[in-house]
């Protein structure tokens, strides 16, 4: 049986869809969209009547997506950055040397301090008409990937081989691999002997093997939000902790590092797209510059 057109969503219904889940209500969202209460709550129950389910559960707090409208939001959200990405898409078809238009980037805090500074630098420098925009998210559960799958990010900068694994419609490509090293206060002679401070974050298989294995380091005593938390922790002398590459770059003079030896533990830190956005222009040229870090690190 053949599809009918009027089953399909507009872009306006997906854009109110976006912004009730973005808002938390319909009240709000229709404020953001320059619309009325009535039109959002239209939009969105005839949205309902074509996919044939539920998409916000109502309550006096506002509206929450259910598990149905979370899919729905997600999908809505990577349609319209497709349709916002096909004006600059087929300029730069027309025009092979112009990148432009916006550039939705998550990293986790490590990767946005000091891997992407000098790779954004150098991409503007090259297409001066593109416009990164930077998030910061925790690398946990999800992480910057969650961020691609939902439709809030083009590309993320992401740690491969980690739990839980991607979605099947993203593709990823590996940067590098950093390993993990010892940091403690500096001229402690014991740096074994001292207390855990540890943070959540995604790692690999190896990583979490290696550290099962590893009868000399104790339950965590002390646990941060972040690395760089961690670091500053450890700096004021309240323990010790085992970290990757990028999070010691630039580690203060109050910190020693010390190598966990050949069969230490390490991170492969990645980029992670959608298939749709992995051949546009802003995201090829963002690619070619991180693999060309990569590569001179």
């Amino acid at each position: 049986m053949a599809r009918s057109a009027n089953s399909d969503l507009a872009a306006h219904e997906l854009r109110v869809l976006v912004a009730v889940a973005d808002s938390g209500g319909f009240s709000a969202a229709a404020a953001a969209l320059g619309l009325t209460q009535s039109a959002v709550s239209h939009s969105v129950r005839g949205s309902e009547r074509k996919i044939g389910a539920v998409l916000f559960a109502r309550g006096r707090t506002g509206a929450r997506p259910t598990a149905a409208g979370r899919v729905a939001v997600a999908h809505g959200r990577r349609v319209l950055r497709l349709l916002d990405a096909l004006t600059t898409e087929a300029r730069a078809a027309a025009r092979p040397d112009t990148v432009e238009g916006p550039l939705r980037i998550a990293a986790f805090r490590s990767a946005a301090l000091h891997l992407l500074p000098p790779v954004l630098q150098r991409l503007r420098a090259r297409h001066p008409r593109i416009e990164p925009q930077v998030r910061i998210v925790r690398e946990v559960g999800r992480g910057t990937a969650g961020e691609v799958a939902d439709g809030k990010a083009d590309l993320a900068i992401a740690t491969l081989g980690g739990s839980p694994p991607l979605p099947p419609d993203l593709v990823a490509g590996a940067l590098f691999e950093e390993p993990y090293a010892l940091v403690h206060p500096a001229g402690h002679p014991t740096p074994r002997s001292l207390p855990l401070i540890d943070w959540a974050e995604n790692c690999g298989s190896y990583t979490r093997t290696w550290w099962a294995d590893q009868d000399w380091i104790p339950k965590a005593t002390v646990e941060a939000e972040d690395d760089g938390a961690v670091l500053s922790l450890v700096s004021g002398g309240h323990g010790m902790a085992i970290m990757p590459a990028l999070s010691l770059t630039a580690a203060p003079e109050s910190v020693d590092i010390r190598d966990l030896g050949p069969a230490r533990p390490t991170r492969r830190v990645g980029y992670v797209t959608t298939a749709e956005l992995a051949a546009s222009a802003g995201v090829r040229a963002l690619v070619r510059e991180l693999r060309g870090a990569a590569g001179a690190s």
